[in-house]
């Protein structure tokens, strides 16, 4: 500690992201990265952007990015915020729309980041327990409120909400936002960016480090209503003018236009996603219903904190999280077909042993 920080700084308990291992011949199986590299169309823009023109400040406002994203979802450009990432998309968001005099209800199981920014912008949370399946039951989130945030599909647990009950929340929720925080929606689920034009307290957040596989670009995404997107314009412009730079812009075009490429990913992990939810049931595990690029999954009768650690020893490592309700979970990201069959050989060695 310094006695130079802000009062604010001893207060925080910062947020920690997935390890990434600085270690070749690792089955990296942790934090959720798609295991196919960008478009081929990615990568060519990336190198046609890299040229003189990287002395000259990007566009501030991303008007080619944004363009992009309306027009691939049939919405006004107005209706689009861009940043470096969907978690500097959610910083603005808890501190533009998000920080209210009445609590901020979200899951007790969900993005970590979420009591982080509290703690950060000085918000009032409220966690709402899932119920005995892991699941999201938005009735329970029919109370007094300041906002509500939610993954969909929820993470760590990877189960999906319909548009239905969402829509039903919406309607009897009318005057905090909703924020749908949708990074694994293309994994299974219908995004309810379909919702927007119907409900202006709705903000849908997205990102292009899974389904578009740019999570070394920074790229993320809101969609709402024109008021709540000035707002998020106002903050942005009040702490970084340039959140993106201009190879992460046209990468990021790049990648929207290239809706084969995408839909051939995606398709792709759903299968191999498929295919290992039976393998593991076949090993002994319970496996919930995933709508993301991960499982999450406990063994009926092997601690998963032990077989997180034999995994690692066969340089597989995946994620375990020690919360009292999960702590017998283990998150594994859907790698490629021979990486997800390694994992499953390794498992059997380390069960039959």
């Amino acid at each position: 500690m310094s006695r130079f920080w802000s009062d604010i700084v001893h207060t925080l308990t910062p947020y920690v992201p997935g390890e990434q291992p600085k270690v070749s011949n690792l089955i990296k199986l942790n934090t959720n990265e798609n295991p196919f590299g960008p478009s081929p169309k990615v990568l060519d823009a990336l190198k046609a952007e890299t040229n003189e023109a990287l002395r000259l400040y990007p566009d501030p406002n991303a008007s080619d990015l944004k363009s992009a994203i309306a027009q691939y979802y049939n919405i006004e450009e107005s209706n689009v915020f861009v940043g470096n990432g969907s978690d500097e998309v959610l910083a603005h968001t808890f501190a533009g729309l998000l920080k209210q005099d009445k609590p901020l209800l979200f899951p007790d199981i969900s993005y970590s980041f979420y009591p982080v920014y509290c703690g950060l912008y000085e918000i009032t949370p409220k966690t709402i327990p899932l119920n005995d399946q892991l699941e999201i039951n938005l009735d329970d989130y029919h109370t007094d409120n300041g906002g509500i945030i939610f993954p969909n599909p929820n993470a760590p647990t990877g189960q999906l909400l319909n548009l239905s009950a969402i829509t039903k929340l919406l309607e009897r929720n009318t005057e905090s936002v909703v924020v749908i925080d949708e990074a694994y929606i293309d994994f299974g689920g219908e995004s309810a960016i379909s919702l927007v034009n119907q409900f202006p307290n709705l903000l849908v957040i997205q990102t292009f480090s899974k389904s578009r596989s740019l999570a070394g670009l920074r790229v993320g995404f809101a969609v709402g209503d024109k008021a709540l997107i000035d707002g998020l314009e106002r903050i942005k412009n009040s702490f970084n003018s340039y959140p993106l730079d201009q190879l992460a812009i046209h990468g990021a075009v790049a990648a929207m236009e290239d809706q084969a490429y995408f839909e051939q990913c995606c398709h792709t992990i759903i299968a191999t996603r498929n295919k290992l939810t039976q393998q593991l049931t076949e090993l002994g595990f319970e496996v919930l219903p995933s709508a993301t690029n991960f499982v999450f999954a406990k063994h009926t009768h092997e601690n998963a904190e032990k077989i997180a650690a034999q995994l690692r020893e066969n340089s597989i490592i995946v994620r375990h999280f020690k919360q009292e309700r999960i702590k017998n979970f283990l998150r594994i990201t859907i790698g490629t077909e021979d990486e997800c069959e390694a994992l499953v050989n390794a498992l059997k060695q380390i069960l039959t042993k």
